[in-house]
């Protein structure tokens, strides 16, 4: 007994530390920002307790523009879920059938992840200028000039160009989960569906993705709360511009932060996303939960 005793304290005195940094830097915040929550506050005057009004606010006030940005952020999760994710399966799918050259288109198609968002921010920007912007160049050079925009100032265009750098930049993120998966695949698996007359698309459709389907619940997840929680790339680009087109929450929590000093707001919004993020993964997982 005190030897089962003092084994439960050797370890408790090992997780503590760790214990101690989880709280420290997760829960505390979290339930410090629950609390300004509840309060019209400007970080520097007295605290006013208003118990659930902000969240009221953000929810139906125009001027704030919540909903918007969250729609935006909504329509980035369901772009990446239909265009990124499925990219980034067929490239696990042909690199994980062991064709020349693998590890080198690997680390070319993992690269994008690797480099800094601010620097990727910085190359997209080069790309859309419209005076010696890439993009707008090629348009002219095919006979397209009709078609050239100042992509990041137009409000009709802003928020797709925002979008295709987010989701290009990650493809290669969930394509090396996705290859770890389809690499676990028992060699065997494959051999009997080809005797039986499989074709390779029958076999990845039929035995690969069903096998794989843990990791693609967590490519899911890792898709829709990254959209959820998108900052930096946007705040690079267009800073929630022009006009608010391309706001989403945590650019909006930024300004309601560090711009109009609605500190109180600005953990609305905070709170928000941490309990969105955990409601859709929440849903994800009972999406692919398989019965036993």
């Amino acid at each position: 007994m005190k030897k089962m005793l003092s084994n439960k304290l050797v370890i408790f005195a090992f997780l503590l530390p760790a214990l101690i940094l989880f709280i420290g830097i997760l829960i505390a915040p979290i339930l410090m920002s629950g609390y300004y929550s509840l309060h019209d506050w400007d970080g520097f005057t007295q605290k006013t307790f208003i118990l659930f009004r902000n969240y009221k606010e953000l929810f139906t006030s125009n001027s704030i523009g919540f909903m918007k940005a969250l729609g935006n952020s909504l329509l980035l999760a369901a772009i990446s879920v239909a265009f990124q994710l499925p990219l980034a399966l067929w490239f696990a799918l042909r690199l994980g059938s062991g064709i020349k050259g693998e590890r080198a288109f690997l680390s070319i198609y993992f690269l994008p992840v690797l480099i800094s968002t601010v620097v990727i921010g910085q190359l997209w920007l080069k790309i859309y200028n419209p005076d010696y912007g890439l993009l707008n160049q090629f348009l002219r050079a095919v006979g397209l000039e009709n078609w050239t925009r100042i992509w990041l100032g137009d409000k009709k265009t802003a928020l797709l160009a925002c979008f295709i750098p987010t989701v290009w930049q990650y493809v290669g993120y969930h394509m090396l989960l996705m290859y770890a998966g389809v690499k676990s695949v028992p060699t065997e698996l494959r051999e009997a569906a080809m005797l039986d007359g499989a074709t390779t698309g029958q076999v990845d459709w039929h035995i690969v993705i069903p096998y794989i389907k843990p990791v693609l619940r967590v490519s899911v997840i890792f898709s829709v709360t990254g959209s959820l929680k998108s900052f930096d790339l946007i705040y690079v680009l267009t800073n929630g511009g022009p006009f608010h087109s391309t706001e989403v929450p945590s650019t909006l929590m930024i300004s309601m932060l560090f711009l109009r000093n609605r500190y109180g707001m600005g953990s609305t919004i905070a709170v928000l996303l941490i309990v969105l993020c955990f409601a859709f993964a929440l849903l994800i997982g009972l999406f692919f939960k398989e019965e036993d």
